[in-house]
C-alpha cells in the first residue's frame, strides 16, 4: 500500500516537479493550450488563460526553459558581433553605448547575449560554424565594412540579423542607422555660419558606408556655400585617435591657414585637437573643431567638443527590438530604421 499523497494530488512529476500535463489536468484544458500560455501566444481565450495561470500558481509549475527552447527550435541566445579588436572596443565609446543599449533591451527577456569579437579569419570561420550549427537565434552585427563576408553568410544561413548601419544605400538586410548625411551637413553648415571659410574634414574609412555618408554631408554643405571642390581639404582617417592625428598633420601641411575642421568621429577629433595644440593653433580662436557621436570623449575634451549627437544607446535598443521581432515572426520582412541626429554646440566651435 502506498502511503502519502500521490504525484497528481501534490502536483509533482518525476523528480518532484509539476509537469505540463498536470497543469493541463488541473486547468481542464489540453496540453497545447498550456504550452501556448507558457510561451506567450495570443491565440488563447481569456477564460482558458486565466484557468491555466491559476493552475500554474497552485501547482508551483516552473517551465523548463531548455525543453521549451528545444521544442521551439530555439536557443534563447543572440550574438552581438563586432569585427574589431579589444583595443578598438575599449577605446571607442560608440561600441560600449551600443552594447549598453542592447543589454538594456534584452534585460527583461529570456535571451542570453553573447558578445563576439572577430579579429582574425580563424575567428570568422569559427563564428560561421556556430551559426551553421544554429547555436544562436539571431545576430546583431556592428561596424559593417563594405566587403565584409559576414552579412552574406548570415543571409545564406537564414539567421535573423540586424545590422548597425548599412553597407550601401541598397542594403536589403534589416538595419538601424543614424542620419549621418544630415548630421554631417549640419556640422559643416554650423562652421560656415560662424564665418569659417577654409573648412577641412577628416573622414572615416571609406569602405564603410557611414564614413561615405558623413563625407557626403560635409560636401553638400560646402557645395551649397560655393566652397566645394578642394580635395586637399579632405584627409582620410580610420575612426581612431591616431588616425585623427595623422589626418590633422596632413591637413596642416596642405592648408596651414585652415580655420575649421569637421572630424567624422569624436575620437578622431580628439586626435586632431592634440595636433592643433602641438602646432600652436588655438581652438576655437584659430581653428574651430567639430566631432561626431557626442560621446564622453567630446564632453571631456579641453575645450569640450561641439559634436553631432546620434542616439547610440537607442540604436542598440532598437536593434534588439527589431531582432526579437524577426526571431518571433520568422516572416522574412526586413525593417530599415534611421534615427535622427542633433548638433550639440560647445566651446570648440
Amino acid at each position: 500500500m502506498v502511503t502519502g499523497k500521490s504525484a497528481m494530488t501534490t502536483g509533482e512529476g518525476r523528480g518532484g516537479r509539476p509537469t505540463l500535463e498536470m497543469v493541463a489536468a488541473r486547468a481542464g484544458v489540453g496540453r497545447g493550450t498550456v504550452s501556448r500560455v507558457v510561451n506567450g501566444s495570443p491565440h488563447v481565450s481569456a477564460q482558458a488563460r486565466a484557468a491555466v495561470e491559476a493552475a500554474i500558481a497552485e501547482l508551483g509549475y516552473v517551465p523548463n526553459r531548455a525543453a521549451r527552447a528545444l521544442a521551439a527550435d530555439r536557443t534563447d541566445a543572440v550574438a552581438l558581433v563586432i569585427p574589431e579588436s579589444e583595443t578598438r572596443l575599449g577605446a571607442e565609446p560608440y561600441f560600449l553605448d551600443i552594447v549598453r543599449g542592447v543589454s538594456t533591451e534584452l534585460a527583461d527577456t529570456d535571451m542570453q547575449l553573447l558578445l563576439t569579437l572577430i579579429r582574425t579569419p580563424r575567428e570568422r570561420q569559427r563564428l560561421g560554424q556556430h551559426l551553421a550549427a544554429r547555436r544562436v537565434d539571431g545576430v546583431l552585427l556592428v561596424s559593417v565594412h563594405e566587403n565584409d563576408p559576414l552579412p552574406s553568410l548570415l543571409e545564406r544561413l537564414r539567421v535573423p540579423t540586424v545590422l548597425n548601419g548599412r553597407r550601401s544605400e541598397r542594403e536589403w538586410m534589416s538595419y538601424v542607422d543614424a542620419d549621418n548625411v544630415g548630421g554631417a551637413r549640419s556640422a559643416a553648415e554650423h562652421l560656415l555660419a560662424r564665418g569659417r571659410r577654409t573648412v577641412a574634414t577628416i573622414t572615416g574609412p571609406l569602405d564603410m558606408y557611414v564614413a561615405r555618408c558623413r563625407l557626403d554631408g560635409y560636401t553638400q554643405a560646402m557645395n551649397s556655400a560655393g566652397l566645394g571642390g578642394d580635395t586637399a581639404l579632405m584627409a582620410h582617417g580610420d575612426f581612431t585617435e591616431e588616425g585623427g592625428r595623422a589626418a590633422m598633420r596632413t591637413l596642416l601641411e596642405r592648408h596651414p591657414g585652415l580655420d575649421a575642421v569637421f572630424a567624422a568621429s569624436d575620437v578622431m577629433a580628439s586626435g586632431a585637437l592634440h595636433v592643433l595644440r602641438q602646432s600652436g593653433r588655438r581652438v576655437p580662436e584659430d581653428v574651430a573643431l567639430i566631432g561626431f557621436d557626442d560621446s564622453a570623449v567630446a564632453r571631456h575634451a579641453d575645450p569640450p567638443l561641439t559634436s553631432v549627437r546620434q542616439p547610440t544607446e537607442e540604436m542598440g535598443r532598437t536593434m534588439a527590438r527589431v531582432l526579437l521581432e524577426e526571431i518571433e515572426s520568422r516572416n522574412g520582412i526586413r525593417r530599415h530604421v534611421v534615427l535622427s541626429t542633433d548638433l550639440v554646440v560647445r566651446e570648440s566651435a
